[in-house]
């Protein structure tokens, strides 16, 4: 589209298999029938799509809760201190419970928000709540990976870095944790 181009590529902390960058638009002409809604209305259809957005976002997290244990359960099945494997230690295994108890949480509200939305039954609230609920815990199930896997979780070698550098972009994506809970409670004040 003549007015229309993309600036050099953003080099960022996480999500590095997806590409982002600046759009850019000079003189830039959007003919009629490209307009989204109406004229000068642009921001209404942005605005309205992001309840789902941060539900469908939600999802991402999950992903990442359940790769940190995929990583975590067999390397202190393997890892052995003291003559045995580190997953018997009474610590590690309280552990890998708040990770699992963390997905599983996240996993159920996630699910029950979208059965909501697919009943017609779109609340702000709801679609903020499960974001941030489980982008916070993705990022905190991450460091436990780290600290699962010692000093071999702080190098590239394994994955639990680049969970870490992932999990945090969806506590900044879609509206941040800060304002995801304005949303939230901006909409409890306004039940009666």
């Amino acid at each position: 589209m003549p007015g229309f181009s993309t600036a050099q590529k953003l080099d960022k902390l996480g999500m590095r298999g997806s590409d982002t960058c600046e759009l850019v638009f000079e003189n830039c002409f959007v003919p009629d029938e490209n307009v989204l809604g109406q004229k000068g209305k642009g921001v209404y259809v942005m605005m309205s799509g992001l309840d789902l957005e941060r539900l469908v976002l939600a999802a991402g997290p999950l992903g990442i809760m359940q790769a940190c244990l995929d990583v975590v359960l067999p390397y202190i099945r393997q890892r052995e201190q003291f003559g045995r494997p580190i997953g018997e230690f009474q610590f590690m295994q309280g552990k890998v419970a708040d990770m699992y108890t963390s997905l599983q949480s996240s996993r159920s509200y996630v699910y029950s928000v979208a059965r909501d939305c697919d009943n017609g039954k779109i609340d702000p609230k709801d679609c903020a709540g499960v974001i941030l609920c489980a982008a916070e815990r993705a990022t905190q199930v991450a460091l436990q990976a780290i600290q699962c896997l010692g000093g071999n979780g702080y190098v590239n070698e394994y994955s639990t870095g680049r969970l870490l550098r992932d999990a945090k972009l969806y506590e900044i994506g879609a509206g941040t944790s800060e304002i995801r809970r304005m949303i939230i409670g901006r909409e409890l004040f306004k039940e009666q």
